[in-house]
């Protein structure tokens, strides 16, 4: 009667760790490879002289992610079921981007970068050599283990774990040990032909690359790559909106910084719904917004309704007309009238977005609801998005953002608090029942780095300190300024403070100049509290 391996009552990882000990060869079939979890059982693959005859022999059946591209290939196959050498080529590239999409998951560990470096040194010297079937679908699960042993030769298992940590000892699992003479014979006959097909090709070469081109390489990384590609991910956002959009020729005057601005909001609000365009006041917010609705015009045929404050009408009508666009300008007085009745706007642009910073208002409720009955994509214009909390920024995000969709990000800081990463979402979700990815999350989160990681993704922000560093020219007396097209130049003013003296006539109607008596001032010399007094407490002689 053979042992049940269920991963519960039995594992199954020490049991074919017992059985590799005395071995020789080893022969394994699965569906899926982990190649970190390799290291539960590569020091007993290292005994292994090498070759075909003296290694373990892998073939991997079925990945997760062969694609229908797969099955379309079938259906090219020959008759008699060979599939063609560019076939087989597309195969082991994708199998090769799955293996190292494989190692950016989770955090690496010294203990992961050991395995896959012996991994890679198991590889080279074919004491490991793995394969990959193509000419169906494989989903067997077969360990055969080859044994200096007179009685058992041969010992197989056979069942469902795949050749991962949780697939031979944590999740529940069915397998059996196969120790019958002829039975093992047939297993290997079955194995060795599938081992043998002309769709069985060998990956073991692009494997060994992959690790040594990985962060388990042998060589140590220059810092100054590491700062590269760390610069490459932080602007990955702005680089993906430079490249995907096209200023339209209407908005050939913007400087190089609105430019910027309007193709990193485009890429915001395709991606993601929404973006809130948070510029500081004289940057040129209105004509981004305007170009950013133009380029949802052009490329994706939407029309947007722009709501303004009532005394801002004639100026984005105006904008309308010298821009053609297919818009309608609304005073957000109106919008709990007009709205509920209004057709289909696909867009709509708020400009003065942070006076929606009360969620519980009739404006904010219409607006929200024409949103997302409509399923607009929402521009904000605010040089003030932030004014008193964090929650002036998610009541705007709430606009177009539901509550509990899930953002891709954690508030961190908000985890870390709770007691760390699991601990902590843990705690939180059993405390608030709610994801930890959404903006509900952030709103119980005081920390500012977790607002500046969630706000990265739907803020664009720049400042007039940031546009003279990153975008100015100097002339030759050393001031700052931006070109026009046309050659013209907008100088930076500068800023320079200056004491203004006034005589303060003391009066029962000039409250600052009481507050400069002779009577307030001998009260305040009294005090005895540091902040009142810093002066006093200034030390003469240093020791």
């Amino acid at each position: 009667m053979p042992r049940i391996f269920d991963n519960i009552d039995l594992q199954l990882l020490p049991i074919l760790r017992e059985t590799l000990k005395i071995s020789y060869r080893a022969d394994f079939c699965v569906g899926y490879f982990n190649l970190r979890g390799w290291r539960r059982i590569d020091d007993l693959i290292e005994q292994y002289v090498g070759s075909e005859n003296a290694c373990c022999r892998l073939l991997i059946g079925m990945q997760s992610l062969p694609s229908d591209e797969v099955h379309a290939a079938f259906s090219l196959s020959s008759s008699d079921g060979r599939i063609d050498n560019s076939s087989i080529v597309r195969f082991k590239k994708r199998m090769a981007a799955e293996f190292r999409q494989q190692l950016t998951i989770g955090a690496p560990t010294n203990q992961d970068e050991a395995g896959l470096r012996r991994l890679s040194h198991q590889l080279k010297t074919q004491k490991l050599i793995i394969k990959l079937f193509l000419r169906h679908s494989l989903h067997a699960k077969l360990y055969l283990v080859h044994r200096y042993d007179p009685n058992t030769p041969t010992v197989g298992f056979l069942g469902s774990s795949n050749l991962t940590l949780p697939g031979l000892a944590k999740q529940g699992e069915l397998n059996v040990d196969i120790l019958d003479h002829d039975a093992c014979n047939k297993l290997q006959k079955w194995f060795s032909d599938r081992w043998q097909d002309y769709g069985c090709v060998d990956i073991s070469p692009e494997l060994a690359e992959i690790i040594d081109q990985s962060w388990a390489k042998d060589e140590l990384v220059s810092p100054y790559y590491i700062y590269l590609k760390i610069a490459y991910h932080l602007s990955h956002e702005a680089i993906a909106g430079l490249s995907e959009f096209r200023i339209p020729r209407e908005f050939n005057n913007l400087f190089d910084f609105q430019k910027a601005a309007v193709q990193l909001a485009a890429r915001h609000v395709t991606k993601r719904g929404g973006v809130l365009v948070g510029d500081v006041v004289g940057l040129g917010k209105t004509l981004v917004g305007t170009a950013l609705a133009k380029i949802l015009q052009e490329d994706c045929f939407l029309e947007t309704l722009i709501i303004c404050p009532k005394n801002l009408v004639p100026m984005w009508q105006e904008y309308v007309n010298n821009y053609r666009l297919l818009a309608e300008v609304m005073p957000i007085s109106q919008v709990q009238n007009k709205l509920p009745k209004l057709r289909r706007y696909r867009v709509v642009l708020i400009d003065e977005s942070h006076n929606l910073r009360n969620r519980e208002g009739k404006r904010y409720r219409a607006i929200t609801e024409y949103i997302a009955a409509n399923e607009s994509k929402c521009i904000l214009l605010s040089a003030t998005p932030y004014n008193k909390s964090y929650l002036d920024l998610s009541a705007q995000l709430r606009l177009f953002v539901p509550e509990d969709q899930d953002l891709g990000l954690r508030p961190e800081a908000l985890i870390n608090e709770l007691g760390g990463s699991s601990l902590g979402e843990l705690e939180f979700i059993r405390k608030h029942q709610c994801s930890v990815r959404s903006l509900a999350v952030f709103e119980k989160s005081e920390h500012p780095d977790d607002w500046r990681e969630l706000m990265k993704r739907y803020m664009v922000r720049r400042t007039r300190s940031f546009i003279k560093d990153n975008y100015a020219q100097t002339d030759e007396t050393g001031q700052k300024y931006l070109e026009f097209a046309d050659g013209r130049r907008s100088y930076f003013p500068q800023r320079l403070p200056r004491s203004l003296k006034f005589p303060l006539e003391v009066s029962n109607t000039d409250f600052y100049a009481r507050l400069h008596s002779e009577s307030v001032v001998e009260v305040i010399n009294h005090l005895n509290l540091p902040r009142y007094g810093l002066g006093n407490y200034v030390i003469t002689k240093h020791k």
